[in-house]
């Protein structure tokens, strides 16, 4: 096998005239463009996919039976006051907290469920 390393300083060494040059013969030779090599670039679709794994969306679906021990929790969690607190567990379904990651999110989620809320992780 050639040696890398010095394969690798050859073509450092080139000229832009000399590198469109080999980039044209090695189309000729392997029938590959540049274009057909690359990657295809990442589409917006792709960037909101894996942004969607890495952040999520706490909802409080439901307050549940308990809804004081709810609104305790939700008040720990968010740093609401009680009133607001009180009106977000009341108008369920609504947002908790949004951009948290998935461990922060699943600690949440169990917490609130402990104290009786239905939970959903968007």
């Amino acid at each position: 096998m050639a040696d890398l390393n010095k394969i690798i300083d050859d073509l450092s060494s080139l000229t832009v005239v000399e590198a469109a040059e080999l980039s044209k013969q090695l189309e000729e030779k392997w029938g590959v463009t540049a274009a057909t090599a690359a990657p295809a670039p990442a589409t917006a679709s792709d960037a909101e996919q894996e942004e969607e794994k890495n952040e999520f969306t706490i909802v409080l679906a439901a307050a549940g039976d308990k809804k004081i021990n709810v609104i305790k929790e939700i008040r720990a969690v968010t740093s609401l006051g009680l009133k607001e607190a009180k009106d977000l567990v009341e108008g369920a379904p609504k947002e908790v907290k949004s951009g948290v990651n998935k461990k922060e999110a699943e600690e949440i989620k169990k917490k609130l469920e402990a104290a009786g809320a239905k939970v959903e992780l968007k």
